[in-house]
């Protein structure tokens, strides 16, 4: 219940405040299950949102969204409020908004892989050194070729980009071992599991939207419900953590301001630190040490203060430790330590009291105005003016009707180019690239045969040509050689019957003279020998001319 600067939270035998100003030294709320530390909660959630401070609240148990309902207005509470000291107590809600990291019933949160960043991603798939400089290699590698990694098939996208460019990637930003690759892609795959397909994407949260108050100046209080999202512990720590780290790198230092700016609180914080790799449990240790500057206060929910690294509980100023149960050396040994952690008050015995408390009960200890622990209290807690169940259908269903500019603006999901996009265009134009290419040597192929086999057609021709040539000299040539056979018989013929000839005048001309010699002799006979003489060497001179 607020009371100007200050909400009350509880009253014992003297009132328990926790300071506006003091509220981002952060807090811790414990005890075990029944104890009322959601009631508690409560108290103070809608303190803070009465004092303009916009809050954000994990609704683990389903439970939570009572913040949005005034309480049941009861003879029996009013006497609480009263006997308490809280004359004013009126039950009414808080004005809220439903948010849902899973998109069921309430206004999606998404956030980017690229506003996840490597380092922190890498702690939360709890890769090795070597995997985590991979996959810085990736984010770098998409900011220089101007590729968004929006949702995981981008960052897959990107994983498998560089397993395919291996060789021009190791020039320029050094070696990426596919052994590597497959180790992010399996861790991925966990994480898409448990919901991360959902949970990245756009449009991204605009943390603007949760630091807001409504028209009457009352803090929005941010109601996540986290029921279902306790089964993805890691996507749940993801998402906190990312919010601390934005609030931290977009909200300038304030140092001691009046009030803070905005606060968390962290229901159920054994599951933000159970099997947390150590990188980001430090993290978180380092985030909670520095945000105090940028006034958010953190409040941590849990059944045990041995629930919370002890680094991270030495920050918790503000205290509210509800009953504890100790039957085991080990849970005895905690409500000792929860004990000594008070600052001590001589009227009671603070360990005997963690076991004695009812529910509603608890031992409370803030930081007083010089900020220095105040001696604890046992104090019965107000009963909150919202509703202490979970809120009706009713009240969900206005909530949400009064979120829809909101529901408009990320209710549905945008899909916009990034780097699955790119890398499959890119991979697209170098398949088809890749299919003109073997197009083309098949052509080239085709024309090559197709100049072979005409090369050979033609080559046949002009053999089968040059065979018929020889064949027409060799029939000439034959030809030749018969036809000067044949010449070379008529010559000799003509010489043999040339030869006849001769032969047959020579015998005629011999037959002559041998008919002229005995006419000669005849006639030498007759006129005698002289005058025959005379008279044959005058035929025989005719003869010669």
């Amino acid at each position: 219940m607020l009371e100007n600067d200050r909400i009350k939270v509880a009253q014992g035998e003297n009132p328990c405040y926790l300071l506006l100003n003091q509220a981002n030294r952060h807090g811790l709320i414990t005890g075990a299950s029944g104890t009322g530390k959601t009631v508690t909660l409560k108290v103070l959630a809608e303190g803070f949102s009465r004092a303009g401070v916009p809050v954000f609240m994990a609704d683990v148990k389903g439970d939570v969204t009572g913040i949005a309902q005034a309480g049941e207005d009861t003879a029996a509470l009013r006497e609480r409020a009263e006997k308490l000291g809280a004359a004013g107590w009126q039950p009414q809600g808080c004005p809220t908004r439903l948010w849902d990291m899973l998109g069921d019933g309430g206004i999606p949160v998404r956030v980017t892989v690229s506003d996840m960043g490597p380092d922190l991603l890498a702690s939360l798939l709890d890769l090795t050194d070597v995997q985590a400089g991979v996959l810085s290699v990736a984010f770098r590698v998409a900011d220089d070729h101007g590729m968004l990694l929006i949702d995981l098939k981008d960052l897959r996208a990107m994983l498998t980009y560089l397993a395919d460019h291996a060789k021009e990637v190791e020039v320029a930003y050094g070696r990426v071992s596919s052994q590597s690759i497959g180790a992010i892609q399996r861790a991925l795959l966990t994480l898409e599991d448990e919901g991360g397909d959902i949970f990245f994407g756009e449009p991204a949260l605009d943390l603007a939207d949760w630091l807001v108050c409504d028209d009457a100046g009352q803090g929005i209080v941010n109601v996540l419900a986290a029921a279902r999202l306790m089964g993805s512990p890691r996507i749940y720590a993801m998402f906190l953590l990312w919010m601390l780290g934005e609030l931290y790198e977009t909200l300038p230092e304030v140092g001691d301001a009046a009030k803070p700016k905005f606060v968390f609180f962290f229901d159920e914080a054994h599951l933000l630190f159970s099997n947390m790799p150590r990188a980001l449990a430090d993290k978180i240790v380092q985030t909670v040490k520095l945000i105090r500057s940028k006034g958010v206060g953190l409040y941590f929910i849990s059944q045990s203060p041995a629930d919370i690294p002890d680094e991270v509980l030495a920050q918790l100023s503000n205290r509210i430790q509800h009953g504890l149960r100790a039957y085991t050396p080990a849970e005895q040994k905690a409500v000792r330590a929860a004990a000594q952690a008070f600052r001590e008050n001589p009227a009671f015995n603070a360990e005997e009291a963690l076991l004695e408390v009812g529910t509603g009960e608890a031992l409370v200890s803030f930081l007083n105005g010089e900020g220095q622990p105040s001696v604890v209290e046992r104090a019965k807690v107000l009963p909150p003016e919202c509703l202490m169940a979970a809120a009706s259908e009713e009240t969900l269903a206005a909530v949400r009707e009064a979120s829809a500019p909101l529901l408009e603006k990320y209710g549905q999901a945008v899909d916009r180019e990034s780097a699955y996009e790119l890398i499959n265009a890119e991979r697209a134009e170098a398949a088809e690239a890749d299919a003109l290419a073997k197009e083309r040597e098949a052509l080239e192929a085709e024309r090559a045969a197709f100049e072979k086999e005409k090369a050979a057609a033609e080559a046949k021709e002009r053999k089968e040509a040059q065979r018929a040539a020889d064949a027409a000299a060799k029939a000439a040539e034959k030809q030749a050689a018969k036809e000067a056979a044949l010449a070379q018989k008529e010559a000799e013929r003509a010489a043999r019957e040339a030869e006849r000839e001769a032969e047959r005048a020579a015998k005629a001309e011999q037959k002559q003279r041998e008919q002229m010699a005995k006419t000669v002799n005849s006639v030498i006979g007759q006129i005698g020998r002289e005058a025959g003489r005379q008279l044959m060497r005058g035929l025989f001179g005719n003869l010669r001319r």
